[in-house]
């Protein structure tokens, strides 16, 4: 199979081969532990060199002189030992050559110590890079390692990298060493000295090693791979995706990102566990994958090795390693030895104690402790589930059994005795349901659907059978851990016909409008609502979804309102009470709708109801224009939400980058819309964060990385390809926003079509929602079709005028001014820019004021009013230069010039991103104003959905940028450098 992941180490390499190029000699230091890749990754990047010098230690051989050596020279010392790359080498090298205790070297010569075998060594590097005869290949071996060579190396860049020819002057020659920790000695001290005397070598040497720090390597090679100068790659296991993909090209399909994710905790993403896993349990991986509750096996080596230690253990220990599997991967001691007696006779019991036991699992690597630690750990994940595993039915129930008496937590305990049954509970399955269903309430939707899947398993008639399994489904869907939507809706189908299924199969169905719309009718004709106000509200919900998702406004909020009046407290309709909100507001209420809203909570004290309520409210704050609330009120409601459904994570951190894109913070809305990306991708449910792709492609479609707002809308495009309406919306949106960032109005014309045929329901043209008929109308003038701009700018402006909406008024008359400019109305040109700057004033949005002074300007140049058309440029220049926009900034310079006009004002303002957090990503300016707010690492990686090394490794770089030492520093760093509100800067508390 391919070879899958490790890109940054790919690109370490091959920048260490480019110096080598270059004539300067490279060591490389590759360290991982067993079965981690290190091989794979160095066969992997030498895959196409033709002139590799290959040698690797063998545990068995590592006693005996010059082994290794012998490898890399080969037969007669000639350096034709190959290996990874363009040679024909094994995974072991060639293994020729006399093996006595001093070896052999060049024309069967013996070496007398590894000084003469390095010397050897050298000249074989020498004849390699085919040097041989010159004055550049002087015996090395007299030189101290200080001494310079006499000759310069060949000019490097005469060929292409990553094409190298054999024995071209400017070929790099790798020389490997692999499994260096089993190298013999002697082998070692000559590599050390050969090594030590490159010094204009077209050379790149490679020590494969499990840990540098192994005492079985040379000293000297250790200070010189360990050295500042060197180059070390240091292996982890795989990520999650990289797992995946590792599975679907062992022809495992169907890994989810979740069941990578546990993958991953289970293996530490070792891909020799993973491939040894994959291949023993193929697709039966991915069922116990998917169950929280069950753990996944170990692979049969590694089982082995395990069993073998615990075979050694005395009862007690045993006893005690194998009760604490059964807890879990980490327990008390004295739970263990409390669910152990259950598996020691009453005189071993008596004999042992738990301290003793405890220690000799520790000594025997089975078990893992650190003072101060009241728990004990599996050393590893592999470890516990292979003494897991090894337990027969009858001693596994008895140790579960054992542990639901000790445990003190409900649902630990009900997952022991479900683990111990035998067959079909129905008052194991009812408590099971009972407990399930207060999850669901609380919106612990993960824990809800692992409880109602025992249930389903245990419970004894088909009835209850089906109903529990389709309460987890749901629960399921909502936490987003459905693996296969299809397989499960097939298996849904063969259900008896009822609400409850006919609800679920509509609410997996949503990609496919007509046949959800037609289920979720058959659902509301079988339900009851008054005898079944839960299922009511369910499917109530689902059709309140329906309309949001073709953009049905006053439908979506008809039918939120019915779910709501129908079971106010069912958590299960994740998300109703926003869909009510935007529905009102996209039917054209929204400040009635907010003047009606109840005074609601801080976020970090709201129930999940108000949460709802919350984001719906600063949705609206947004639309209306009141961007300072709503970044208030979402930046709330992101933060608050940890314990959310993903859907209403991505939901919410999509509306605060929107609200942040609006309000110029543009480095912040980057941040949360990679973050909601992240989590939809995460929960394998990248569909629900289509219009984050749309913001995404926008942000940077103003700020000129158009390769990155390219993949952004390329991905809405394929979701677009169904047909929907919202992922045609977002897809031409996307689009329209980056050709208009690139000055193309042909392509805004092509991008904004698809909507002219779903605008007339109104929903789509309403001010403040989604703004597209200005740019619609300046494409059309662009181009001097002014009939069709005034045909697509019209309606908007009518329905802006009577919502009394100054954003919307303000882009109305940018729009308006450009098109009648380009009829040759000056005067009605004229109105329409000064009416734009009078609702300019009660605008908060930056970037929107920008554009406005930019075209004005603009068309005051043209028109011969220079000195005007300089006051609006300016204007816009100082705007867009703190929003960092350049695409547009250099227009507006442009614009200037033409005016006679160079840029003014002093460096700094000309450059936004030249000094102090303008030197920072949007990520690690995120990191530092989190920091600067006395958030501890940890509740930064929180709020952020970062690891805490991530934030280190952020801070690590943030210090030095900004030229401080201390968080305090940090902070007045960020305090001198941000102005406070109305100054302008992006990330104040106020946008320009």
């Amino acid at each position: 199979m391919e070879f899958v992941g490790r890109t940054d180490s790919l690109a370490l390499l091959a920048a260490a081969r480019e110096r080598a190029r270059a004539g300067h000699p490279q060591r490389v230091l590759v360290e991982g532990p067993a079965g981690i890749g290190k091989t794979a990754l160095v066969r992997r990047f030498l895959r196409d060199d033709t002139h590799v010098l290959y040698g690797a230690g063998e545990e068995a051989e590592s006693e005996l002189a010059f082994g290794v050596l012998e490898q890399l020279l080969g037969r007669d010392g000639t350096g034709d030992g190959s290996g990874p790359g363009g040679g024909n080498g094994t995974r072991n090298g060639t293994r020729n050559g006399t093996r006595n205790g001093t070896g052999s070297g060049a024309g069967g010569r013996r070496w007398a110590d590894a000084h003469a075998a390095g010397a050897a060594l050298l000249e074989a590097l020498d004849e390699a890079q085919g040097a041989g005869g010159t004055p550049d290949s002087d015996d090395r071996a007299t030189r101290g390692p200080d001494t310079p060579r006499t000759s310069a190396p060949d000019a490097p860049g005469t060929s292409t990298p990553g094409t190298p020819a054999p024995n071209a002057p400017n070929t790099p020659i790798a020389l490997v060493l692999d499994d260096a920790q089993w190298a013999d000695h002697l082998s070692l001290q000559a590599l050390t000295f050969a090594v030590r005397r490159l010094r204009a070598d077209r050379v790149l040497v490679l020590v494969v090693v499990r840990d540098a720090e192994d005492t079985r390597l040379a000293e000297g090679l250790r200070r010189l791979f360990t050295a500042d100068d060197a180059v070390r790659v240091r292996l982890d296991g795989l990520g999650p995706a990289e797992l995946a993909e590792l599975g679907g090209g062992m022809g495992v399909r169907g890994l989810t990102a979740q069941a990578a994710a546990r993958l991953h905790a289970h293996t530490a993403g070792n891909p020799l566990h993973v491939k040894a896993l994959l291949e023993q349990e193929g697709s039966g991986l991915l069922e116990a994958l998917g169950e929280p509750g069950v753990t996944p096996p170990a692979p049969k080596s590694f089982t082995a090795l395990v069993l073998a230690k615990l075979a050694a253990c005395s009862s007690a220990a045993d006893a005690l390693v194998c009760a604490a599997a059964v807890l879990g991967t980490h327990c008390t001691p004295a739970d263990a030895w409390e669910v152990a007696g259950a598996d020691l006779l009453d005189e071993e019991r008596r004999a042992a104690d738990v301290l003793t036991a405890l220690e000799e699992a520790v000594h025997t690597g089975l078990l893992a402790e650190s003072p101060g630690d009241p728990l004990i750990r599996f050393p590893h994940p592999l470890v516990h589930a292979a003494v897991y595993h090894q337990l027969g039915p009858s001693r596994r129930a008895a140790l579960h059994l054992s542990a639901a008496r000790t445990v003190r937590d409900q649902a630990h305990r009900l997952r022991h005795r479900a683990l111990a049954a035998a067959g079909p509970d129905p008052e194991l399955a009812t408590e099971l349901a009972a407990l399930g269903r207060k999850f669901a309430a609380e919106g612990a939707w993960a824990n809800a659907a692992g409880q109602l899947t025992a249930a389903a398993r245990l419970g004894p008639e088909p009835a209850a059978y089906e109903q529990y399994t389709l309460e987890a489904v749901e629960c399921a869907l909502l936490a987003g851990d459905v693996p296969d939507m299809g397989e499960v809706a097939q298996r849904i189908a063969q259900f008896t016909p009822g609400g409850w299924r006919s609800y679920l199969l509509g609410r997996l169905s949503l990609f496919d409008l007509d046949r959800a719309e037609a289920l979720l009718a058959d659902a509301w004709h079988r339900c009851d609502p008054a005898a079944e106000p839960v299922l009511g509200a369910r499917i109530a919900g689902q059709f309140a979804a329906l309309h949001g998702s073709m953009s049905h406004g006053a439908e979506m909020a008809e039918w939120a309102d019915l779910a709501i009046r129908l079971a106010p407290d069912d958590t299960a309709t994740d998300m109703i009470r926003v869909l009510r909100l935007t529905g009102l507001a996209m039917s054209g209420r929204a400040p009635q709708t907010l003047a009606e809203l109840a005074p609601l909570p801080d976020p970090a004290l709201a129930t999940p109801a108000q949460l709802e309520e919350l984001l719906g409210r600063g949705t609206l704050r947004e639309w209306t224009g009141d961007l300072t609330g709503a970044v208030r009120d979402l930046g709330g409601v992101f933060g608050a939400c940890h314990g959310r459904a993903a859907s209403f994570r991505v939901v919410a951190a999509t509306a605060l980058a929107s609200a942040e894109y609006r309000a110029g913070r543009w480095d912040d809305a980057i941040v949360h819309t990679d973050l909601a990306l992240s989590l939809a991708a995460d929960t394998d449910q990248p569909h629900i964060a289509l219009y984050c792709r749309m913001l995404a492609a926008q942000v940077h479609a103003v700020r000129g990385a158009f390769a990155k707002a390219q993949a952004h809308a390329r991905v809405a495009r394929v979701y677009a390809a169904g047909g929907h309406v919202n992922p045609t919306l977002w897809a031409a949106l996307a689009e329209a926003h980056l050709a208009r960032a690139q000055g193309r109005p042909e392509e805004v014309l092509a991008a904004l079509g698809p909507l002219l045929a779903l605008a007339p329901r109104g929903d789509l043209e309403e001010p403040g929602t989604l703004p597209w008929a200005d740019l619609l109308a300046e494409a059309w003038a662009a181009l001097g079709d002014e009939k069709h701009a005034v045909q697509a700018l019209a309606p908007y402006e009518v329905l802006a005028t009577q919502r009394g909406h100054h954003g919307a008024l303000l882009v109305a008359a940018r729009a308006r001014g450009t098109l009648e400019a380009a009829r040759g109305d000056t005067v009605a040109a004229e109105r329409a820019f000064r009416s734009g700057l009078k609702h300019a004033a009660h605008v908060e949005a930056p970037f929107d004021r920008a554009l406005l002074h930019l075209a004005y300007g603009g068309f005051l140049r043209r028109a011969g009013r220079r000195t005007r058309a300089g006051e609006q440029l300016r204007t816009a220049r100082d705007l867009l230069v703190r929003l960092d926009a350049p695409p547009d900034l250099g227009r507006c310079e442009r614009e200037l010039a033409a005016c006679g006009l160079g840029p003014a004002g002093s460096a700094p303002e000309r450059e936004p991103r030249s000094r102090g957090t303008a030197l920072l990503t949007p990520q690690e300016l995120a990191v530092a104003r989190l920091v600067a707010s006395g958030l501890t690492n940890r509740q930064v990686a929180r709020e952020l959905v970062i690891s805490v090394k991530t934030v280190e490794y952020h801070l690590g770089r943030i210090f030095p940028k900004l030229g401080v030492d201390s968080r305090t520093r940090l902070t007045a760093a960020l305090a001198a450098d941000e102005p406070g509100p109305g100054s302008g800067r992006p990330g104040s508390g106020r946008a320009p």
